[in-house]
């Protein structure tokens, strides 16, 4: 089993937060030590700590072992134009060093990233880039919504073509009102070569619950 998976998703909002801490906690639960990694985030609020991004904190929270906030989330951005027009491209070997101490102290890191496969930042580079440097497994959130198979193929298939293993994709029910729920599930496991290790349904404050009983780390590929 690698001991690190990037986390991405079929878009924005597709709920990758809530997929990293069922993996963190699944992991719990087989006795291993993990450390969720955010390594750029967009504000969403500031503390007296400094600002504060939402997801990295729920991140932290998910951990089983000791880290601070930078220690999750060593990058954070007040607005997203910053991210992808700013003047000071971004270090991708202090992301690198985030990532390797987290691994020192853990068994596993589940490291979520920021947007879908291909968000741009650093003058128009995708953070894919640093993902393709570090040879990550990666675990597809599919968002399961209007136009998902479409936007989950196109993301396996890019994904795939990076030279990089897919190690599973995880179905989160966002929309609880869409109809075809089970055709859409059978279309995406049709068409993505690599293993459904969850699914998740629509939950409402997922980030404050047990989640680890709706993935499958058995099925995951080790490729």
């Amino acid at each position: 089993m690698p001991n690190r998976f990037f986390v991405t998703g079929t878009c924005t909002e597709v709920g990758k937060t809530v997929v990293s801490r069922a993996l963190l906690q699944a992991f719990i639960k087989r006795g291993k030590s993990v450390a969720g990694y955010k390594p750029i985030a967009i504000a969403s609020h500031e503390t007296d700590e400094g600002m504060r991004n939402h997801d990295a904190l729920v991140l932290q929270s998910s951990s089983s072992v000791a880290v601070t906030y930078r220690d999750v989330n060593p990058v954070i951005i007040e607005h997203h134009a910053a991210l992808t027009y700013g003047e000071s491209p971004l270090d991708y070997e202090s992301l690198s060093r985030g990532l390797s101490r987290l691994q020192s102290q853990s068994n596993c890191v589940i490291v979520e990233g920021i947007g879908g496969w291909r968000f741009l930042l650093n003058g128009m580079r995708p953070l894919s880039e640093w993902v393709i440097e570090e040879k990550m497994p990666v675990i597809l959130v599919v968002g399961i919504q209007q136009g998902c198979v479409n936007h989950a193929i196109l993301t396996a298939e890019a994904i795939m073509r990076d030279g990089l293993t897919i190690a599973g994709w995880v179905a989160n029910r966002i929309n609880p009102g869409m109809a075809y729920y089970a055709e859409t599930i059978a279309a995406l496991k049709q068409n993505i070569s690599a293993p459904c290790i969850g699914e998740l349904p629509y939950l409402a404050r997922p980030e404050e619950r047990d989640l680890s009983g709706y993935i499958n780390l058995d099925l995951i590929c080790c490729e």
